[in-house]
């Protein structure tokens, strides 16, 4: 499946941002396509280079977490997926999801003026209860039993038809939150500069300052919430007290301290999810 053409805005952009964006300057554009995730997983298993990036209009089949679906109609939301190789991030594997998060929120910060949050693992929200305003996906790619390339697919509602009316009452857009029509291409290449920069202290051993920003943005949650999870002896309660160096939820849990590593946890209060 071909590319089709840069629109030429987003051309015009990415031009002008290219001393911003490090690797992340090589774009692919897809009026439609099945999934941002599958071409940018595909394009890794024949060779594409760290930093692209693939862009859509509309997905017919995006997905999030858990393998649900990621409603993606055509001029509502930002549909991105980027690549990345190894040397993205130099031993902090660990780190991407949480990494992409805080660029992600520090990009659309940049782009719209808004003050959105983290609700780990990787969660963009905003606002009392917290709506959701993007989500990030991470899917590997291996080579034997290394991991070779990562995909980070990264999803914002920009307009209310984002998200189906089913879930109004936990999802917002950047255009309610700011009240004013807010250009996709800005938050593209803010999102993407962000993320030049988070990668950077990555790939340069300096992983603990993408544990500390994530902190910053998530001390809401972290900050003693309520939460939920089931994990194999069934339903679990608890307390959210931090993130440690490998960015695992830190919970106090019936006189114990819990690390989570992955896995659906409810923030109780926090969240209507």
């Amino acid at each position: 499946m071909r590319p089709d053409p840069l629109p030429a805005d987003l051309a015009r952009a990415l031009t002008d941002a290219s001393t911003r964006l490090g690797p992340f300057g090589r774009v692919e554009y897809f009026a439609d396509v099945d999934s941002t995730n599958t071409r940018a997983l595909e394009r890794a298993t024949r060779g594409a280079p760290h930093g692209l990036v693939v862009i859509a209009e509309a997905q017919r089949a995006g997905r999030g977490r858990q393998g649900r679906a990621w409603f993606s109609p055509a001029g509502a939301g930002l549909y991105m997926s980027v690549l990345l190789r190894e040397r993205a991030w130099a031993g902090a594997l660990s780190l991407v999801t949480l990494a992409a998060g805080v660029a992600t929120a520090r990009g659309l910060s940049a782009a719209t003026g808004l003050a959105p949050e983290l609700k780990w693992p990787n969660d963009v929200v905003i606002g009392r209860p917290w709506r959701k305003i993007a989500g990030i996906l991470a899917e590997s790619v291996t080579a034997g039993a290394r991991i070779d390339a990562v995909v980070v697919g990264i999803g914002v509602n920009l307009r209310k038809s984002a998200f189906p009316t089913e879930i109004a009452d936990r999802a917002t857009a950047v255009e309610m939150e700011t009240d004013r029509v807010v250009e996709g291409t800005a938050c593209v290449v803010e999102i993407l500069a962000a993320l030049a920069r988070v990668t950077s202290d990555l790939s340069a051993g300096r992983g603990a300052d993408v544990v500390r920003a994530f902190r910053a943005l998530s001390a809401t949650g972290l900050g003693g919430a309520p939460v939920r999870w089931t994990d194999a002896t069934g339903p679990r309660r608890g307390v959210a007290r931090d993130i440690d160096d490998t960015g695992a939820l830190l919970v106090d849990s019936e006189g114990r301290r819990e690390r989570l590593f992955s896995g659906e946890v409810q923030w109780e209060r926090l969240s209507r999810d």
